[in-house]
């Protein structure tokens, strides 16, 4: 008897050569059902619908086609096991060797603006989801394929072997049961979404399809790969290459560093340049070209091998800055063609364009042993009205505005963070010391006279006044902070007996 394969699918990539492979080369018997059925008819292909298979229609619109004895019984069959083949027998049931399933394109479906509850509950499959979960169950008799990108591989087993090995069965049906997960969880997101609570849920799941394998992870010995979540790319999913190597785990960490700090940006040319997750410099301008300038200026020796963002997109100035120095990468909304000419001089630095460098992650997830942590993304928008001056002395407009440039940057280093500046430039940033005070001194020494007159953010509040009458010595003239230490009467009359303007945020930004 020929063998039987029941193919549905809703990605019909590559369906119309499998299935005449199938019937002309391997004299398999095909049952399909709905628009699948149809395609392979229209390709001249002989097909049973399964309606026809089963003896019992379509109903509900559809939403019951294959949850049926005849097909799940003739998928969980144990061919080993002789009451199994004795059922299907009295039953006029055939085995099914071969699943070829994908699933109603939800996650495709969900990202469409105004999608609407009902019309995404529709493409929430079922027996897609229970024929890929029975086929990979029984992987010791049955094959199960749910991507056109495994089609040519058993079709090469089967030329090779007749059938398909155990080996490779097994690793198809892995590949089911991670399909089944990624698309449960896309569903349980979405309604998770849906709900009015202000908590995170009870069950958090995470699910991504590997984009590339990476040479290594933070060090050569580690092994890494990209996965993105959700099947339509964005963030460094969506991100064009227009040059250079392939991309490391390290790259992408301090890219994402980069764009949460450009993303602060949006008024302004704005340039940031980071090295190991934490700016050495930042700077806004007149043009983008002068903002990269300004941040190259902050801090050329760390700036060498940095990683480079930009809100604007690249031009010829801004690209004949970057030829001078060594960079790892440089991304930007978007580069003009003369611009990628002179970058090109540069070919092994990795440019890359992502118009839509402001939207980031909803939540930030940590691995610990033996579980992981969840958080809200930090991206709470400074508000100046809700600040609170504490000093006698009050904030001119420019000093307003410089404090909350550097609050700004400030958020995204590392805590204990400290930052310094002037002329909307980081003059000197103090970044993952031991003690606040010792952020203070790095971020003021690196400053050096340029300190005399410029503002300090910190991220965390001050527990003593040692840091503001250190920060008053080397010329600081307004400190912005969280404020929330039992002791912030001490700082505020140290700021007060300096002539110091001080604010409190009343938000702290910690990062670790």
């Amino acid at each position: 008897m020929a063998r039987l394969a029941l193919l549905s699918v809703s990605n019909k990539t590559g369906l119309i050569e499998l299935a005449r492979s199938l019937v002309e080369e391997f004299d398999f018997e095909l049952i399909s059902s709905g628009g699948t059925a149809q395609a392979l008819k229209n390709a001249g292909l002989p097909v049973q619908k399964v309606a026809d298979y089963t003896g019992s229609p379509e109903i509900l619109g559809g939403r019951v086609k294959t949850l049926h004895p005849r097909i799940h019984g003739g998928i969980l069959a144990r061919r080993s096991i002789p009451q199994d083949m004795t059922d299907l027998a009295n039953n006029q049931i055939r085995p099914i060797d071969l699943v070829v399933v994908n699933l109603y394109p939800f996650e495709e479906t969900i990202t469409k603006p105004d999608v609407t509850l009902a019309e995404a509950i529709e493409q929430i499959d079922i027996g897609g989801p229970a024929m890929l979960r029975a086929a990979a169950k029984n992987f010791a008799d049955v094959t199960v394929l749910c991507d056109p990108c495994q089609y040519d591989e058993y079709l090469q087993e089967l030329r090779q072997h007749t059938e398909p090995s155990l080996e490779f069965r097994q690793k198809c049906a892995l590949q089911g049961f991670l399909h089944t997960s990624s698309y449960d969880q896309a569903i349980a997101s979405y309604l998770t979404k849906t709900q009015p609570t202000q908590t995170l849920p009870e069950k958090f799941t995470v699910s991504g399809k590997k984009l590339q394998s990476l040479r290594y992870g933070e060090n050569p010995h580690q092994k890494a790969a990209w996965y993105q979540t959700g099947v339509n790319p964005i963030g460094w999913a969506a991100a064009s290459k227009l040059q250079g190597k392939e991309l490391s785990y390290n790259n992408l960490v301090d890219l994402e560093a980069a764009r949460r700090i450009i993303a602060e940006f949006t008024d302004s040319p704005t340039a940031t340049i980071i090295k190991h997750t934490n700016p050495c410099g930042t700077a806004q301008g007149d043009t983008i070209a002068a903002a990269y300038q300004k941040a190259f200026n902050a801090d050329p020796v760390s700036a060498f091998g940095g990683i480079v963002a930009l809100n604007r997109p690249i031009d010829t100035a801004t690209a004949t800055e970057l030829t001078k120095t060594f960079l790892e990468c440089v991304v930007a909304p978007g580069c003009d063609e003369d611009a990628k000419a002179i970058l090109a001089a540069k070919s092994k630095v990795r440019v890359l364009t992502l118009p839509d460098l402001s939207s980031g992650p909803q939540e930030t997830v940590k691995a610990i042993a033996g579980g992981f942590l969840v958080q809200d993304a930090d991206d709470i928008v400074a508000d100046t009205s809700q600040w609170q001056i504490v000093t006698q002395r009050q904030p001119t407009p420019t000093e307003l505005a410089e404090l909350l440039f550097a609050w700004k940057v400030c958020k995204h280093v590392k805590s204990n963070a400290i930052v310094v500046s002037s002329d909307r430039t980081t003059l000197g940033v103090g970044a993952g010391q031991m003690n606040r005070v010792g952020s203070v001194k790095i971020a003021l020494e690196q400053a050096g006279e340029k300190a005399k007159g410029a503002v300090l953010a910190s991220d965390g509040f001050f527990p003593f006044d040692d840091s503001v009458k250190t920060a008053a010595a080397a010329g600081i003239m307004a400190i912005v902070q969280p404020g929330g230490s039992l002791r912030d009467q001490d700082s505020i009359q140290a700021a007060n007996e300096l002539g110091l303007v001080m604010i409190f945020t009343g938000i702290r930004h910690f990062l670790h």
